[in-house]
């Protein structure tokens, strides 16, 4: 930074320290509470024979005696039968029923009842497991949570500062194009690029474009600044803030092939494109479990929920993290789905490549192509995933094409990676929605068949900017 520049620590950020810590202690407190069960405790099983004596032996003639001075033998009858259910499920072993019936005159009874008992606690303790479960999911999200705010904290505090004689030359300089400002922030995002909040409105009788004063800010601070995210295009007679980022050194343009399983139009696999923070582009790609409806609608969630955690500013695998705790939680049945993404940094062309059980991703570059192959689950599988991350620089003209699973299993297993590799090295056009076009239709001409599962090509182009 210049002389004069001074670093700014706000209250704010201390108030959202306090928030994380708060989440933090949450998070601890439910991980202390009832951990799982692996086994019944002894008061359950008591409670077990006690309701067997009430409801088979209380009015038997044997009752007293087998409870009394012989319950030593009867606890060890009981012990025999949960411990034979355990290895051969309800249908027990025969020298079990034969010790039974020798020692108990209501056999058929005690056993059922025992049977019923063991069911009954079996199943309480797979509700008080998936209730623990749920609760450390829940222990894990927040956790995650605040790790990600105070982080966010603490950037926001190392990248806020104030410069008055910097803040009065945009002032006076916006004040002859028609621009009055209130007032001006400056941030310095981690790749040491200026972010410039611009508070301000039209002087009257002017007409001024947002366009304009970004121009104006430019001229002043001898860098190129574009717009961040959507603004008006005129400034209004309302003080309005105009969000400023210094201009990316690197521009994306995508596009995208599909064929649903047997020509249907119906795809279980989903795609997004958005803008990330810091002058990133996001892409990804999700393969719903199986193809159709159900598919579409399990993928669809996976995307949905990934746009929505992204746009609120949540770091990619803390995302992901998430979406796997909520599709686990509380669900009977797994129901998995793939998470294929691409994160490009567009000031200094790294790519950020982000992989949940999908498929390889090919990186088409002038002088070959590179696959990166991943060996992590799919989400919604198990409470805690490995996610597959690595990072490629990237140049000017190079493209990323990602594939879903219906794109390898169509070719010969074995040969896979390099067949792909093969049919996109042979690509020459350079437009993306071409280049993915063409890749499918190469995959299809070579099984010569409908596809037997759903196939998605998604190709993106890094193009340096003028």
């Amino acid at each position: 930074m210049d002389d004069g520049q001074v670093l700014h620590a706000s209250p704010y950020v201390a108030q959202i320290e306090k928030f994380a810590d708060s989440l933090k202690q949450l998070s601890h407190t439910f991980l202390k509470l009832e951990e799982q069960k692996k086994s019944l405790s002894n008061e359950e099983i008591e409670a077990m024979f006690e309701r067997v004596k009430d409801k088979v032996c209380e009015n038997c003639e044997k009752c007293s005696w087998c409870w009394g001075e012989n319950f030593v033998h009867t606890y060890q009858m009981g012990y025999e039968i949960l411990s034979a259910v355990d290895n051969y499920g309800n249908d027990l072993n025969t020298e079990t029923k034969r010790k039974l019936q020798q020692r108990c005159i209501m056999a058929p009874r005690f056993l059922r009842e025992m049977l019923e008992a063991f069911h009954d606690a079996r199943q309480n303790m797979i509700w008080i497991n998936r209730i623990a479960q749920s609760r450390e999911g829940c222990a894990v999200q927040m956790d995650t949570f605040a790790d990600m705010i105070r982080n966010t904290a603490k950037e926001l505090e190392d990248s806020m500062f104030t410069d008055e004689r910097l803040e009065k030359k945009i002032s006076a300089h916006l004040k002859r194009k028609g621009i009055r400002v209130l007032y001006t922030n400056f941030f310095m995002n981690r790749e040491g690029k200026y972010e410039v909040h611009v508070t301000a409105r039209a002087m009257q009788n002017e007409c001024v474009t947002t366009k304009e004063l970004v121009r104006g800010l430019s001229e002043v601070m001898g860098r190129r600044f574009v717009l961040d995210g959507v603004h008006g295009q005129i400034l209004g007679k309302d003080y309005t803030t105009v969000v400023c980022i210094e201009g990316p050194a690197f521009y994306t343009l995508q596009g995208v092939a599909r064929i649903g399983k047997g020509c249907n139009q119906i795809s279980g696999d989903n795609f997004m494109m958005l803008e990330l923070p810091g002058g990133r582009q996001g892409v990804a790609l999700s393969d719903g479990m199986g193809s159709g409806e159900k598919a579409c609608r399990e993928s669809t969630l996976v995307i949905e929920l990934l746009e929505e955690l992204l746009e609120a500013g949540f770091p990619e695998k803390t995302a992901i993290q998430m979406i796997n705790t909520t599709l686990v939680m509380g669900r009977e049945e797994i129901h998995f789905s793939t998470i294929d993404m691409s994160v490009f940094d567009l000031y200094s062309g790294v790519c950020e490549f982000i992989k949940a059980g999908a498929s390889s991703t090919f990186i088409k570059k002038k002088d070959g192509v590179e696959h990166l192959s991943s060996t992590s689950l799919p989400i919604g599988v198990l409470h805690t995933i490995e996610i597959d991350s690595v990072k490629r620089q990237l140049e000017d003209g190079d493209f990323v094409i990602m594939v879903t699973d219906g794109i390898m299993d169509a070719l010969p297993v074995g040969e896979q990676d390099i067949l792909l590799e093969t049919i996109i090295r042979g690509t020459a056009m350079n437009n993306p929605k071409e280049m993915a076009h063409h890749i499918l239709e190469q995959v299809l001409n070579w099984t010569g068949e409908l596809p037997m599962d759903d196939m998605t090509v998604l190709a993106v182009g890094m193009w340096e900017t003028n």
